[in-house]
């Protein structure tokens, strides 16, 4: 949900970047060396997942896996995607320099709520359950991306209402997909690597 350079006002940009990099500056805090690799992994799968996109008017549809991103890593999913978004900029254009504080944001402050949300009822009960309310984790980070995106299109003026309308809708599928793609993460992670989500949150394996 890549939002494109030039679409955005001023103020939102500006107060986009300045919360992303606090978000950066928390998720570093919180990146031990026992999830780097996983960070590695799930920043490289946002790269890979979301390179097939549709352009929609000043945005796009895209596969994200976000939601997944935030159940294992918590707070470390904003420097994590914040790559993937940097990457995908410099190497593709997708998005841009100028908005990339804004689309780190909306990508991955939906991924920490997730975490905070559900993420404590991965690990309890089977890994059914867990893959339940992962997928369910999953939808909900992509519906929060989307509000956030249509959010900052609309308070770049009025003229962006139609376009956040359509960017919120084109997304209904996007949140199935992720939803099903995230909970079958979940539970394979669950049966090989079951600490995996609650590294996250400081309890150790």
């Amino acid at each position: 949900m890549h939002i494109v350079d030039g679409a955005l006002s001023n103020p939102v940009v500006i107060g986009g970047a300045m919360m992303a990099v606090a978000g950066i500056g928390m998720g570093l805090r919180r990146l031990d060396l026992e999830r780097i690799p996983a960070a590695g992994v799930l920043s490289a799968s946002f790269f890979v997942a979301s390179l097939i996109h549709v352009p929609i008017g000043p945005s796009s549809v895209h596969l994200i896996l976000n939601g997944l991103a935030g159940l294992v890593l918590g707070w470390a999913a904003f420097p994590a995607l914040f790559v993937g978004l940097l990457l995908q900029a410099v190497f593709f254009g997708f998005g841009g320099l100028t908005v990339l504080g804004i689309n780190t944001l909306n990508i991955a402050l939906p991924a920490v709520l997730a975490w905070l949300l559900v993420g404590p009822m991965i690990p309890r009960g089977s890994p059914l359950a867990g893959a339940i309310w992962g997928g369910l984790g999953g939808a909900l980070a992509i519906a929060g991306t989307t509000a956030m995106v249509a959010l900052s299109l609309a308070l770049s003026g009025d003229e962006f209402l139609p376009a956040a309308r359509l960017v919120f809708v084109a997304h209904v599928p996007i949140m199935i997909i992720e939803g099903l793609l995230t909970g079958f993460a979940v539970l394979l992670a669950r049966k090989v690597k079951p600490d995996l989500f609650t590294l996250s949150r400081g309890i150790p394996a």
